[in-house]
């Protein structure tokens, strides 16, 4: 991935799984056209429908973030469960040890991000926004989510408006972003650092 591109809800490559448990919507993935087997790494949604053991990913750490829906109990590996809401921080564990999640109350909306171990790191942060905040993205692969409401990205002479699930993503940017919401805006910004 090089450059500068936006990526719209509708847009989005919506996979069945396997065990009928869900959907899961893939937003980017690098390198473009990377397998489940061989990404650097990996932004996507799913709808959880059912409990249910997560697919396992070897090498891979990932981050999971609940959009919609009354949330989850997260078991990882011997690891004491945890409970994720809309409001809990971003959880990060590693994808290669056994997982599964039972649904608090119906259907669940949550955002993924995978990165492989060794190769590439990345970190999740969740903004709510109610005026203008800049962030700079220091040569990194930087991807902006919109879970909630609307923002519009300023680089420079460049002005995106984002909408519900609608992301913006730039590779090596060295130019500062100002995020603007209209009015209120819940976004996510997912960093990825080469190791």
């Amino acid at each position: 991935m090089s450059g500068f591109a936006v990526i719209r809800a509708a847009d989005h490559r919506v996979m069945r799984w396997k065990n009928g448990g869900g959907t899961t919507a893939e937003i980017v993935v690098s390198p473009q056209g990377a397998g489940l087997e061989d990404f650097d790494w990996r932004l996507s949604m799913a709808t959880v429908e059912r409990d249910g053991s997560f697919s396992a990913f070897p090498g891979i750490d990932r981050t999971l973030s609940i959009l919609e829906g009354e949330g989850i109990r997260l078991s990882v590996g011997a690891d004491e469960p945890v409970e994720l809401t809309k409001s809990s921080k971003p959880h990060v564990f590693a994808a290669d040890a056994p997982a599964s999640a039972d649904r608090v109350a119906g259907t669940v909306i949550d955002l993924n991000v995978m990165s492989r171990r060794g190769r590439v790191e990345h970190m999740v942060r969740r903004l709510h926004l109610a005026e203008a905040v800049e962030i700079a993205p220091g040569g990194h692969d930087v991807a902006i989510f919109c879970a909630e409401g609307r923002v519009q990205v300023d680089m420079g002479e460049e002005k995106i408006d984002l909408a519900r699930h609608d992301t913006a993503i730039w590779s090596n940017g060295r130019t500062e972003a100002r995020l603007r919401p209209h009015p209120f805006a819940l976004v996510y910004t997912i960093e990825i650092r080469r190791v």
